[in-house]
């Protein structure tokens, strides 16, 4: 994961407006924060797990038209193989790596797009959809999403590899 950012003057909003920040400090972090999250309040104390901002994020970039597939290639193979398990299920944070201090988060994400598509287009509404995300469920600021294009899903592409006969 890169370096995060604090928050710039000018910093990613949830609208997609963007400024060059060139801080490299890291989120504000607790001791213990890579078990989560905590939003004090006089009433009290919110903790929010690392796992539950990757699932946001994971969730929320897959609403978006265009996007195939989260992770590398290893990563999605390892998850197509789990679908076949009876009773496993995928990990919505597959592609998903997030860091997470106590007010702030940066996300990296790695992405499978569908062939035809605007990168550019597409990074900017996942941008948007994850920072609203994350920031309306959490509370955390969102002061970065890096988005790593890894692949171009071509439709059929899956389908056109011949099946490995069986010797009898």
């Amino acid at each position: 994961m890169t370096a995060t950012h604090s928050p710039p003057a000018n910093s990613t909003s949830p609208s997609g407006t963007t400024s060059a920040a060139t801080s490299t400090e890291k989120p504000t972090t607790s001791p213990g924060s890579s078990q989560g999250t905590s939003l004090a309040t006089q009433q009290g104390t919110t903790t929010v797990a690392d796992t539950v901002v990757q699932k946001i994020a994971g969730l929320a970039t897959r609403e978006i038209n265009g996007v195939y597939d989260l992770g590398g290639g290893a990563s999605r193979a390892f998850g197509a193989l789990r679908e076949r398990i009876p009773g496993a299920t995928a990990s919505a944070a597959q592609g998903v790596a997030v860091e997470v201090g106590e007010t702030q988060a940066a996300i990296d994400l790695q992405l499978l797009v569908e062939y035809g598509v605007s990168i550019a287009e597409l990074a900017k509404a996942v941008r948007r959809n994850v920072i609203t995300a994350i920031e309306r469920m959490t509370g955390l600021e969102v002061v970065e999403v890096n988005i790593h294009v890894s692949d171009v899903h071509i439709p059929g592409e899956e389908d056109s590899t011949p099946e490995p006969t069986r010797v009898q």
